[in-house]
């Protein structure tokens, strides 16, 4: 689960790192909460960077008109100009963020596809 040898195991452990326990047979036995520990630690944060450059070209300046959220998802409506954008994101996400109603934000599209409809002509009535 951690993605480390077992001599990097002993070696956490003499280092005090790691807790171990001993089976009845001498195993070296770790609690999942020591796992869980140790792999929040690795996972730790990483520094934040700018960013310089991306391909996504459609970005439009926007304010957060309404958030919907439960435990799993939020949907956030932006205001960008004239125009109603709506995204749907993890919940998780939206706290991080600190997503609200009247935030400032920046609306990031970048589509895979993108469908263009023809009108049925109207007909006239006599």
């Amino acid at each position: 689960m951690l993605g480390v040898s077992v001599d990097t195991l002993r070696r956490w452990e003499l280092d005090g790192r790691l807790q171990t326990i001993r089976s009845s047979g001498g195993q070296r036995l770790i609690a999942i909460d020591e796992v869980a520990r140790l792999l929040g630690l690795r996972r730790g944060p990483e520094p934040e960077r700018a960013i310089t450059a991306q391909s996504a070209r459609s970005r439009f300046p926007s304010i957060v008109t309404n958030v919907a959220r439960d435990n799993v998802v939020a949907v956030v409506e932006l205001m960008a100009g004239p125009h109603r954008l709506v995204s749907l994101m993890t919940a998780e996400a939206a706290d991080e963020l600190g997503i609200e109603v009247g935030l400032r934000v920046v609306a990031v599209v970048k589509a895979t596809d993108v469908i263009v409809e023809i009108p049925a002509v109207k007909v006239s009535s006599p």
